[in-house]
């Protein structure tokens, strides 16, 4: 009897070409870009089937540790671990990692689905059909990869060369073809036996492993002294940092697949996309009679074949066609649609300038394991929070050096700690937090808590916290 395949989710990306929504503390994969659900809960629920997969193994980096946990909780999803990377040395060493665990931990026969996190993709019952053949490929030692038949000539994508057919059995790969141009991806197109590159796998341990070792001696070390060396931290597995960072910064195509013998693919033609831009979150959602995807505050006036959304304010768009606007409560950004492929340029030129760096990093509302706040506003000496906590969460117990804090509660009840003195604030109640004091904030209640926290000082940058006791593991 087959055993379960055992999913690994990548979810460590930053997903730059979906700013200003995705940013690198809160990148794609963990936003609700297609509907009520983030792409990663998605991913996740395409797997929860117990007849097709064993519990999922998700290798993300230590900043997006708690997201992880806490959306697979939403989703009632039981993982069989995280392991947290400790530097990003891109794909080839992530995936080599979790095949050393999953080995370690579940047998060198193991089968590994490799995923995504980011990608939407139809779950229909060619999907798990196309998993099942690729599965048994895997079984008789085959490097399995998943191309997808391509419906247009896209340059946002590489290709496979190969003679595999949609709903045939695995067949050897020719070659891997980079990203094309439009006049080189139209040839393909009209050429046949080319498919896209989904950067979907499927493998033995054993045999990743072993290729790994004879092809990429620099991961498969990196990646086995990273795993032998690892630390349990809560619920999370960190990989040893001096281990891993010996890893060369290379994708598994380049360091395993573009020279291994045992590469096959998959041809699959179910829905797919990797979602890595703009106009492919277009291409992929429903439009209207115009052609345009509107999300969040908008009003449209003579405009055509165009995305516009907004998470804050009203956006107004009049006599335009095939434009992108995404508007964030601090950045907008405006350009043709066709064109969103470029919209990492736009961040590396951000990430360059010292004042628009942080545009590229952080979000004005910032999640925490307990909740989250929100910058509202800000001047010399003061600063405005918005505060959200969960039902039964806590904050650290911690102080500052250099600000003192007033908290007003608009929802919930609160329960605050100064100096062990315990108090309960209820909603348009406040309380004084002095400078220096040793404090706590906690959720009693079923409701979420929201506050005003309005800070005064010399300096209220978040690195002024000492964290005495924290039940997250950050003290």
């Amino acid at each position: 009897m087959n055993h379960p395949v055992i999913p690994v989710i990548l979810a460590g990306g930053q997903g730059t070409r979906l700013w200003p929504m995705s940013r690198a503390a809160r990148p794609k994969q963990f936003l609700p870009l297609t509907g009520e659900k983030s792409l990663y809960q998605l991913t996740l629920e395409r797997v929860a089937r117990p007849d097709v997969y064993a519990a999922p193994i998700v290798i993300t980096n230590s900043e997006y540790r708690f997201i992880v946990a806490e959306q697979a909780a939403e989703c009632d999803q039981s993982l069989a671990a995280i392991l947290l990377e400790p530097v990003a040395r891109n794909t080839a060493v992530a995936i080599a990692s979790a095949a050393v665990y999953a080995r370690q931990n579940f047998g060198e026969d193991a089968i590994l689905h490799i995923l995504a996190s980011d990608h939407d993709i139809d779950a229909s019952a060619d999907y798990y059909c196309a998993v099942t053949r690729a599965a048994d490929a895997a079984r008789a030692g085959k490097l399995v990869t998943f191309g997808i038949a391509p419906t247009h000539p896209e340059t946002g994508y590489g290709y496979i060369q190969s003679a595999a057919s949609v709903g045939a059995e695995a067949q050897p790969v020719d070659r891997f073809v980079e990203k094309p141009n439009l006049d080189r991806a139209t040839e393909m197109l009209a050429a046949g036996g080319y498919l896209w590159n989904s950067g979907m796998f499927m493998l033995a341990a054993q045999a990743i492993l072993e290729e790994c070792e004879a092809l990429a001696p620099e991961t498969y070390r990196a990646a086995t002294d990273a795993v032998a060396s690892a630390k349990s931290d809560l619920d999370f597995v960190r990989l040893d940092e001096p281990s891993f960072a010996q890893a060369p910064n290379i994708s598994i195509d380049y360091a395993i697949f573009e020279k291994t013998k045992k590469a096959a693919v998959i041809a699959v033609d179910f829905a797919w996309s990797d979602l890595g831009s703009w106009d492919a979150v277009w291409k992929t959602s429903p439009r209207d009679a115009s052609g345009n995807l509107v999300q969040g505050n908008a009003t449209l006036e003579n405009v055509s074949q165009s995305l516009v959304i907004s998470d804050h304010a009203h956006v107004a768009v009049n006599g335009l066609d095939n434009v992108a606007v995404i508007a964030t409560n601090d950045a907008i950004y405006v350009g043709k649609l066709s064109e969103a492929q470029k919209v990492g340029d736009i961040v590396k030129r951000l990430r360059k300038d010292e004042a628009t760096a942080p545009l590229t990093e952080i979000h004005r509302t910032a999640y925490r394991p307990w909740g989250g706040y929100s910058s509202i506003l800000s001047g010399d000496r003061f600063q405005v929070k918005r505060l959200f906590v969960k039902p039964g969460k806590k904050l650290s117990l911690q102080k500052h050096h250099h600000r003192a804090e007033h908290w007003i509660v608009v929802r919930g009840t609160a329960l605050v700690t100064i100096d062990g003195t315990v108090s309960e604030i209820s909603e348009n109640q406040s309380i004084y937090l002095p400078l220096g004091c040793v404090h706590r904030l906690a959720n009693p209640g079923k409701i979420l808590l929201e506050l005003i926290e309005v800070q005064t000082g010399s300096y209220l940058g978040e690195d002024d916290i000492i964290r005495i006791e924290d039940e997250f593991g950050r003290s």
